[in-house]
């Protein structure tokens, strides 16, 4: 045989064993999976690569070789397109139909919400019983001095910066993900405007952060929200102790909410009986209202409040006043 004919015969061989190639290639893509002895949910990490992904659905037995189903994703680019998330299947498809369904939308997120109010580490709580990953792993994060600096959060923690509202993930978002997400939806609603308001009133923006976490602790009325505010002002203007309640709370082990004259008169770093000034930190993370509350307080003078019982509190203006405030309280009560 010439050397002209073998070539031809190796090229119209290696032609031959392509399409054989080929035409098996697009047989295993269009016949459809194992039968599906249940409904399987796959959760597909963020930056998961493309033959991990294939290798973990054979191992749950929706596909039967992962091979082609690499190949045609890299030759048709569809393997960047695969979106993170959850997909539930509860029928066996053929791995181009799994490849469609994996470049589509994911299935419905999980919902969450966050009330106003809550700390970091009652925050933590809700997301690991809500099944997004454990309080050690969100604990952990929230320690990080990396993790806190590239959210441009003060070194003392995430204390009042974790937004309260309703978010929905899919259970397999990175706890990093999620965090981020509740941080930046903060960031949203206390704008720049915000904290140049907050400048006018003699407060940086953990400052003001912090006034508006005692304004949530402190009412629950949003006509009150204002009050409040400008009533930790005025105290602080005049140098007095903000004698805030739920600052002796905050460093205190427990769920009781009852507060003694040793709990007043105790040392800790959050205690406004005892310290001068705001806390710290944060004391909670604070809600939209609250937020606002803190940079536009209310005109007026009052340097006092006591609570009626009610979920309402009594204003005053002066210590005589308060003293008949509380008493006319204790009364109702």
């Amino acid at each position: 045989m010439s050397a002209r004919r073998l070539i031809v015969a190796v090229v119209a061989g290696a032609i031959a064993a392509a399409l054989l190639t080929g035409t098996v290639a697009w047989t295993m893509l269009t016949q459809p999976g194992p039968p599906l002895a249940a409904p399987v949910t796959v959760s597909v990490p963020e930056g998961v690569r493309f033959a991990d992904l294939a290798r973990d659905l054979v191992a749950r037995d929706l596909l039967r070789h992962p091979w082609p189903l690499v190949a045609w994703a890299r030759l048709s680019r569809q393997d960047r397109r695969v979106h993170w998330g959850e997909f539930l299947f509860t029928r066996p498809l053929t791995p181009l139909d799994l490849l469609a369904r994996l470049t589509g939308p994911p299935d419905p997120l999980h919902a969450i919400t966050i009330p106003e109010g809550l700390t970091v580490r009652q925050v933590v709580s809700l997301l690991a019983a809500a099944g997004f990953g454990s309080e050690e792993s969100f604990l952990c994060l929230l320690d990080d001095p990396r993790f806190l600096a590239a959210e441009d959060l003060p070194p003392s923690g995430a204390e009042g910066y974790l937004f309260p509202d309703t978010y929905a993930f899919p259970l397999a978002t990175p706890q990093e993900r999620i965090l981020r997400t509740m941080i930046r939806r903060f960031r949203k609603v206390f704008t720049p405007a915000m904290e140049l308001r907050a400048l006018d009133l003699g407060l940086d923006a953990e400052q003001a952060v912090t006034l508006a976490s005692l304004v949530e602790e402190e009412t629950g009325r949003a006509e009150e929200r204002p009050l409040v505010a400008a009533v930790f002002l005025n105290r602080l203007r005049r140098g007095m102790p903000l004698q805030s309640d739920p600052t002796v709370l905050y460093d205190r082990d427990g769920t009781d909410r009852a507060i003694t004259r040793a709990d007043l008169a105790r040392p800790t770093p959050h205690n406004t009986y005892v310290i001068p000034g705001l806390p710290p930190t944060p004391i909670a993370n604070p809600g939209r209202a609250a937020l606002e509350a803190a940079v536009h307080p209310a005109d007026v003078p009052f340097l006092y409040f006591v609570a009626r019982g009610d979920g309402s509190h009594e204003f005053t203006s002066d210590l005589a006043a308060h003293h008949a405030a509380t008493a006319r309280a204790r009364r109702a009560r």
